[in-house]
């Protein structure tokens, strides 16, 4: 019963937030709930809540002071070149941005930690997506896929946890699976290209002038309007204005899956985000704040202090050094108050979820209930049932619960029918690059809180392609003898 009504639980939690029928925080509250009820454990409710919120207090407390972090890093103008140098490289084309988008997710994530580059990602492209009208939901999709390739560093989370669980060696795990995560990030390259140009067919070729943006002449003329934000010029800028153009940047309907989230023209002040003139800029601190970052991620990666304690401390000393006066720093805090509270107030609403998943005991009936099923004669290859196993396992589960509960049930498994448990901890890692958009992920709600883009939008784009990449990796891991 347990089984049935877990599976019901998180199907009735995805079908309605696509459907959009309720937000993702009132989901999370209200159905955990009501199931709990459902199961005869509501008087226990409270115990598991808390249990929850326990658990991911850290968690929140890191996205509070990462988000006034990065927000300030922001404003200060640090990441100013960084924009510049991908406008440069991208020139209006989508299929630029798109890549681009890729490149910088799977760059930035060297540093392990998923909020610290889509808080990067998204400040540093969202005005250009604005600008070109592209697909919001293609900039959260490339984005999450990337990062989750990229999830498998031994610093990340994931292989650590498959090395404790068994008892084996982390550099012993990741180091002979980086020839098929290697061919999973050239997939994810081949998708931005591949979502690049549907969005070049749905806009057409556009040339980002000084100071307006244009759409060339692809077949026949129209006349359409083309909006252009403040920041868009070289040197200080362009105002906001619509100007008519005549253009054939196809026929303006979105594909299948882009969508239309990114289309809308609306919110013109988000536009103001790289502002050359914006009064918050730090030119004078510009290398204090680069030093600054560069020694947070350093000690990130270390591991020297907690997270949560770390960005604690490096967004008190950042809001100190640049805006020394009490006004401004409570201007900087109320500027990016939206943001931390939309996150952190997911995060908690996630704890009532995962509490009383855990909590009941769903979660565990599920994934036994999984385990159980799979025939005898598949016994030998338990590495590939590991692999196919974990994309929807990391879906539904958190790390932890998959990484300490599932996968010692599957390598002592595989060690009856001779599996070593070393390839079972490789195969565990074949599921991360969809797990990043898992709705049990506290990053993934840094993502599209900053990107302005419906959590039910992001999962319905996101996890096709978010599969298909782990069945690539698995594939590769295949061909390569790895697993």
């Amino acid at each position: 019963m347990l089984t049935i009504l877990g599976f019901v639980m998180i199907a009735t939690f995805l079908v309605l937030i696509m459907m959009k029928k309720m937000s993702p925080m009132a989901a999370l509250v209200l159905i955990p709930a009501l199931f709990c009820v459902l199961v005869g454990q509501g008087a226990h409710l409270g115990d598991y809540v808390l249990k929850g919120i326990g658990d991911l207090a850290p968690t929140a407390a890191m996205l509070m002071f990462a988000i006034i972090y990065f927000g300030v890093m922001i404003d200060v103008g640090l990441f100013d070149p960084i924009v510049r140098g991908i406008l440069k490289f991208c020139k209006a084309d989508p299929v630029r941005v798109v890549v681009g988008t890729a490149l910088l997710a799977a760059i930035v994530s060297l540093d392990g930690d998923g909020s610290t580059t889509f808080m990067i990602t998204v400040s540093a492209l969202y005005p250009l997506y604005k600008r070109l009208k592209m697909s919001l939901v293609v900039m959260t999709g490339v984005a999450a896929t990337a990062n989750g390739v990229m999830n498998t560093l031994p610093w990340g989370g994931p292989t650590a946890r498959a090395a404790t669980a068994l008892k084996l060696d982390a550099g012993d795990i990741f180091v002979p699976m980086i020839p098929a995560l290697a061919v999973g990030l050239v997939a994810v390259f081949a998708l931005a290209y591949v979502l690049g140009r549907r969005e070049r067919k749905r806009l057409g070729v556009l040339t980002l002038g000084d100071t307006h943006l244009v759409t060339e002449t692809v077949e026949e003329k129209e006349t359409e309007q083309v909006l252009v934000g403040a920041g868009a010029g070289t040197k200080g800028g362009a105002p906001a204005a619509a100007r008519r153009i005549t253009g054939g940047g196809g026929t303006g309907t979105s594909g299948s899956d882009a969508g239309s989230d990114g289309a809308d023209s609306s919110d013109e002040d988000d536009l103001q985000v790289l502002d050359p003139q914006r009064a918050t800029l730090r030119p004078k601190l510009y290398w204090f704040n680069a030093a600054l970052t560069v020694a947070l991620l350093t000690l990130l990666i270390m591991q020297t202090l907690p997270i949560p304690v770390l960005f604690l401390l490096g967004a008190a000393l950042a809001l100190t050094v640049n805006f020394p006066h009490m006004k401004d720093q409570k201007a900087r805090v109320a500027a990016h108050a939206e943001n931390v509270l939309n996150v952190s107030g997911m995060v908690f609403a996630a704890a009532v979820f995962t509490g009383v998943l855990t909590g009941t005991g769903m979660v565990e009936h599920m994934a036994r209930w999984l385990v159980s099923g799979i025939p005898d004669a598949l016994g030998p290859h338990m590495g590939i049932v590991t692999g196919v196993l974990s994309i929807p396992l990391t879906y539904f589960m958190s790390n932890d619960g998959f990484y300490f509960g599932i996968v010692p049930i599957l390598a002592e498994a595989g060690a009856a029918h001779g599996v070593a448990p070393i390839e079972i901890a490789r195969a565990s890692l074949i599921g991360q690059a969809l797990h990043m958009s898992s709705p049990l992920v506290p990053a993934v709600y840094v993502l599209v809180g900053m990107a302005k883009v419906e959590f039910g939008d992001h999962t319905k784009f996101t996890v096709k392609w978010a599969a298909l990449t782990s069945l690539v990796v698995l594939g590769a891991g295949l061909l390569f003898g790895i697993i």
